[in-house]
């Protein structure tokens, strides 16, 4: 199966092409540039260089949350194109798991974190036995002080991943002596954990079904609720 695979959670986007479980090639950009600019762009070139066409792709993966409002949208709607235009299957995959799988980590637990603001991150922690994953929390939006507690009373090294991990670290290491910094390069969302998220997949999704997954509401949204909660509390 020839998979493409996309990634626009967060500042960087990137596109990476699967034959089977084998990484054929991947693009990566943390530009600035929006994502509407790159990303197309970056699954054009992957294809060309591999030699394929967008014809010959046999299945779409994207990161459908959570993540930032815009990004996540952007992937979304260029994945369900791709996938509905080529009549291929869609992987939708949590972009936190997508993280912890593309760290590369086989034994030990990962603890996935992107800044969500406002003193929170979006979180899921996993654990890797011999290159066996299992979940041991669901993703969430969570303090830092109550992430600080799940994470206490674990005593084996944990493993950052995600845009939230210098934040996470500079917060809870002083408290908390086994966590573990990635690498700069690794430190960030990329679509090589999306495509191998997707791959432990069994099932696909529906184009047309497949939405964002932001767990929480966007700043617009929670303003609004203000402003109704309160008209209805004149009343």
């Amino acid at each position: 199966m020839l998979m493409l695979a996309f990634e626009t959670s967060a500042k960087a986007a990137s596109v990476a092409l699967f034959r089977d479980e084998n990484l054929l090639a991947e693009q990566y950009q943390n530009t600035g540039l929006t994502h509407s600019q790159t990303l197309m762009v970056m699954a054009e070139d992957v294809l060309k260089q591999c030699g394929y066409t967008a014809q010959q792709v046999e299945a779409v993966a994207v990161a459908n949350g959570p993540g930032s409002f815009t990004g996540v949208r952007i992937g979304v709607a260029a994945a369900k194109g791709f996938a509905w235009g080529a009549e291929v299957p869609l992987y939708g995959v949590s972009t936190l798991e997508a993280m912890a799988r593309g760290l590369g980590v086989t034994d030990g637990i990962v603890c996935a974190v992107m800044d969500a603001r406002r003193s929170q991150v979006y979180n899921g922690i996993f654990r890797f036995r011999k290159g066996q994953y299992s979940r041991i929390r669901e993703d969430r939006a969570i303090a830092l002080a109550d992430l600080k507690e799940e994470l206490a009373a674990l005593s084996e090294p944990v493993y950052l991943v995600g845009d939230g991990s210098k934040l996470c670290y500079d917060t809870l290491s002083g408290e908390i002596p086994n966590l573990v910094m990635p690498a700069p390069f690794r430190m960030h969302q990329r679509a090589v954990g999306v495509g191998l998220a997707a791959l432990a997949q069994e099932q696909s999704a529906d184009p047309a079904a497949l939405s964002p997954n932001y767990l929480r509401l966007s700043q617009a949204e929670r303003e609004r609720n203000e402003r109704l909660s309160k008209q209805n509390m004149d009343k």
